[in-house]
């Protein structure tokens, strides 16, 4: 998982998919607030990076949340103007189509995760305990059923090779105060009802979602930072097969990772290292993360 070395810029971090590289001096920026943030091609699930990667998956991960911060205007996000007053671009060739440029912000340590159906590990608490999260629901919904209002469900972001862990809000007003908190679950909220909007558009549904927010260093604004609406952090489905689907395999097929998930959940008992992904596996969730590009981008 060894970062690339990258003229002008330093590697300063790397998570389950992404490094993080800040300027020096022939950038021209090693005094701004700046941060290259490169997707790579690492595939991630249970808290682990897989191998092998899923090939070109960087370069769809940055285009779609490119894509999504234009649609999202008024949102303040982390990007900002990747080329010189000349026109030269400040990305190096080695990571071009699958880097952004963006300002520096002061991350808060929550994930805001929105759930706008019941799937996944929301649906195993569901039938135990008729809630997600500690949140009540109504009675009678189905695994894929959409929910009667999105809900709100943070997370505690742990370091890498740890599990997330869901939290209340009252446990966010804890990490960032009543302010920030509530910011976070209001402007999380109001994202997603818009990118929903969007998505069924497209003939797709977002089924949940997670963003992660910061502080701008020199206005101290709320601002949407990492990725946004990507394969990797979002669950969409085809809004016609779930319509149409009898199960819930064919009202759930997903254009994300969750080909890797089922796989993985199938041959590992998530004890020891990971196994590695057969071609297959590798081949089809690249030809889903492609489709739902192309879907969701298409005039």
């Amino acid at each position: 998982m060894a970062a690339l070395a990258l003229d002008g810029w330093q590697h300063v971090y790397s998570g389950k998919v992404r490094d993080l590289y800040v300027p020096t001096g022939s950038t021209g920026l090693a005094d701004a607030d700046r941060v290259l943030v490169v997707a790579s091609d690492r595939v991630s699930a249970f808290d682990h990076v897989l191998e092998p990667g899923i090939p070109g998956k960087g370069e769809l991960l940055t285009t779609l949340s490119l894509w999504w911060f234009d649609q999202l205007t008024g949102v303040p996000n982390h990007l900002v103007p990747d080329r010189t007053a000349e026109g030269t671009s400040r990305i190096p060739a080695e990571v071009a189509g699958r880097a952004m440029l963006c300002t520096t912000l002061d991350m808060y340590p929550i994930e805001c995760v929105v759930r706008g159906y019941l799937t996944g590990s929301g649906w195993l608490e569901y039938v135990a305990s008729q809630t997600v999260c500690g949140i009540p629901l109504p009675e009678g919904l189905q695994n894929g059923d959409r929910l009667p209002e999105p809900i709100y469900t943070p997370a505690w972001k742990a370091p890498m090779g740890e599990h997330d862990e869901n939290i209340s809000f009252e446990r966010t007003v804890e990490l960032v105060g009543a302010d920030v908190a509530e910011a976070l679950r209001t402007t999380s909220l109001e994202i997603f009802s818009r990118a929903s909007v969007i998505a069924e558009t497209h003939g797709v549904i977002l089924a949940d979602t997670k963003f992660e927010f910061g502080a701008d260093r020199a206005t101290g604004v709320l601002t949407l930072g990492d990725e946004v609406l990507t394969s990797d952090s979002s669950r969409y489905w085809d809004a016609a097969l779930w319509l149409a689907g009898n199960t819930p395999a064919e009202r759930m097929a997903s254009f994300d990772k969750q080909i890797v998930r089922d796989w993985l959940a199938a041959n590992w008992d998530q004890t020891g290292t990971p196994p590695e992904l057969p071609a297959e596996i590798v081949a089809q969730t690249a030809a889903r993360y492609r489709e739902l590009l192309t879907r969701l981008t298409a005039a």
